[in-house]
């Protein structure tokens, strides 16, 4: 992806214009395509941006991409994201997992495309445009190659997102670990039936949990247990947990909340399956750790 200069400043709608609106009174992004799920949330707000080599389907103009401005914090961290079920696809019914390893997002899925590495930016903010959006009729369409919907915006538009975060642990370990992970996946040859499928997938035992799962306990986790997104992300906490009350990491727990927009539903929680997780889930939130 061309990575454009990134600019800061203050989101502004003039009429039927918008950009962002620099100190010294520049007008950034002013000739492209600005979401309006981005006006409803972040007007008068400073922001981030940087031109995307995608167009926006409807005006052939770049798409930009924004993201809230905040300061950056050069302590190693992992964070390990349980996504909420998006309610409009069956394959989301248990939620979906992700991983952060300083600032580089893992996703792993049944879908080629969606096995890949993404800034925070791209993962959490990406607009709803050009292929980037959903079909007009709401949900994911690749039948016109030419023009793909492939409903992947930004996450925290499309659900809600359950955060652990950790930090005073080997992170560079854990970075090899999944872009190894990655690399066997894009090695595996794809069915000429379906390329645009992981051939190898299956939401038992090679699955975005599974994979997660398995390079968590190859860095240093090895009582992780769970093959659906909720069970592995409460078990998680629940090591990470212990972890910390030995001092040996530090952890928190916290949730970024769905920021709401016409091309998403609201997002629902997966339900808890095994009941030894959910009195793991009671034992925590006891200690004031909300799963």
């Amino acid at each position: 992806m061309i990575q454009d200069k990134v600019r800061s400043g203050i989101l502004v709608r003039t009429g039927s214009r918008a950009f962002l609106l620099g100190s010294d009174g520049s007008e950034y992004f002013s000739d492209g395509a600005i979401w309006e799920g981005y006006i409803e949330h972040w007007q008068g707000m400073k922001l981030r941006g940087r031109l995307l080599p995608d167009v926006d389907y409807n005006t052939g103009r770049n798409i930009v991409l924004l993201w809230p401005w905040k300061e950056r914090d050069d302590k190693p961290f992992v964070e390990l994201y349980y996504n909420e079920r998006l309610v409009k696809y069956i394959m989301s019914t248990l939620g979906h997992l992700a991983i952060n390893v300083n600032g580089f997002i893992f996703n792993f899925s049944h879908l080629l495309n969606e096995c890949e590495i993404m800034t925070e930016e791209e993962y959490f903010y990406r607009p709803a445009l050009g292929r980037f959006s959903p079909s007009p009729d709401g949900i994911f369409d690749t039948s016109d190659p030419e023009r793909p919907y492939l409903d992947k915006f930004g996450r925290q538009f499309m659900r809600t997102i359950h955060t652990a975060r950790i930090t005073g642990k080997d992170t560079d370990k854990l970075e090899q670990i999944l872009r190894r992970k990655l690399k066997e996946i894009y090695d595996t040859p794809v069915n000429p039936a379906e390329p645009e499928y992981y051939v190898q997938f299956n939401k038992f035992s090679n699955s975005c949990t599974t994979i997660i799962r398995d390079s968590l306990k190859e860095w240093g986790f090895p009582g992780i247990k769970g093959i659906f997104p909720r069970e592995l992300f409460i078990n998680a906490v629940w090591s990470f947990y212990r972890e910390s009350r030995r001092g040996d990491v530090d952890l928190a727990v916290f949730k970024r909340m769905q920021l709401m927009v016409d091309e998403a539903p609201e997002s629902r929680l997966s339900p808890v399956i095994n009941p030894f997780n959910s009195i793991k889930k009671k034992i925590l939130k006891a200690y004031g750790v909300n799963t």
